[in-house]
């Protein structure tokens, strides 16, 4: 096998300028296209594309919220916030690898650190800040120095943001196709609000909005990618990441959260584009995501089991471009 060198697994220099109703990044996985690289080669070649500076004024955030008066094991009415908004995301490197000393064999895991800030469109109001690191796995080396196979998840991304929670999501190895990426549909609705529920309950999802598909939040995402088309612009080349904290990772939340509305599942899908404008032969890059947070609050109607509550998908989405 192949004898390990740290200097491999710093940055490279020259940085491009349980199955649910839902599950975009199973079905993304499963439609993976086939390369010649390795899967630390892949990583490395992401983790360089994603370094950099970030923004985009593309973003949505549709979350339901518990309505006002209702307590967590009321079969109550929700409030639903539909926010555009702008973001900067900025990521650099960490540094030299960290070793995870392990006895027989060592992991050395790269990171790169970032830091997001979204605001409100209209506003300006600021509505999120979060910092946390992206995490090449892959590394792993024996006693003899020698690389061992990568694990299965072979990326991590941590993050904390100040409402309380703490996230830990691990990903396979991202892949490559040539083109525009392959976004599917998703649906913000709850998948299963219980029996009985008032008539119009969820309407909120339905009322028209010129700007935002809110029941299915990535078609706005493809809609982007159409009107870059109409304008001549080419997408050459698409990198994709599937995070989700169902593979081996979780969310922790502080009391507060976990008793009103708790975040039980996050899943994270990035588009890392190359783009051209076919008219000037530019070429820059551009990121595309979709955020799915699980909120659990509100008993399901015709339900009395504390346990059985809805489940309210809070969605976020946007399309960036590198500065």
């Amino acid at each position: 096998m192949k004898s390990f060198d740290t200097n491999a697994f710093q940055r490279l220099g020259g940085a491009s300028s349980r199955r649910l109703s839902q599950d975009p990044g199973q079905e993304l996985l499963e439609s993976t296209a086939t390369v010649s690289l390795t899967p630390s080669q892949l990583t490395t070649q992401f983790f360089n594309d994603l370094q950099g500076n970030w923004f985009g004024n593309k973003g949505w955030n549709i979350i339901a919220l518990p309505s006002r008066g209702s307590t967590p094991q009321s079969q109550g009415d929700f409030k639903l916030l539909v926010i555009p908004y702008a973001e900067t995301l900025d990521v650099r490197d960490a540094g030299a690898p960290a070793r995870n000393r392990g006895g027989s064999v060592d992991q050395f895991v790269a990171a790169l650190e970032y830091q997001q800030r979204v605001f409100n469109k209209d506003t300006a109001e600021a509505l999120h800040v979060e910092n946390g690191m992206f995490m090449n796995l892959s590394a792993i080396v024996d006693n003899n120095n020698q690389m061992q196979p990568p694990p299965g998840f072979n990326v991590a991304r941590s993050g904390t943001i100040p409402h309380g929670d703490s996230i830990m999501l691990l990903s396979k190895p991202p892949f490559v196709e040539q083109g525009a990426p392959n976004i599917p549909d998703i649906s913000s609705l709850p998948p299963d609000i219980g029996q009985g529920a008032p008539l119009g309950y969820t309407d909120p999802y339905l009322l028209p909005n010129k700007d935002i598909n809110v029941g299915n939040p990535n078609a706005t995402l493809r809609q982007d990618l159409e009107t870059q088309a109409a304008e001549g612009f080419e997408i050459l080349e698409t990198k994709t990441l599937v995070l989700d904290s169902s593979h081996s990772g979780g969310i922790s939340n502080i009391p507060f959260i976990v008793h009103h509305a708790n975040a039980t599942r996050m899943q994270a899908v990035f588009w890392l584009e190359k783009v051209r404008n076919t008219k000037t032969g530019q070429e820059f890059d551009q990121l595309q995501y979709t955020q799915i947070i699980d909120l659990v609050f509100h008993l399901k109607f015709g339900q009395t089991d504390p346990k059985e509550l809805i489940t309210w998908p809070h969605i976020t989405i946007n399309t960036m471009v590198k500065q």
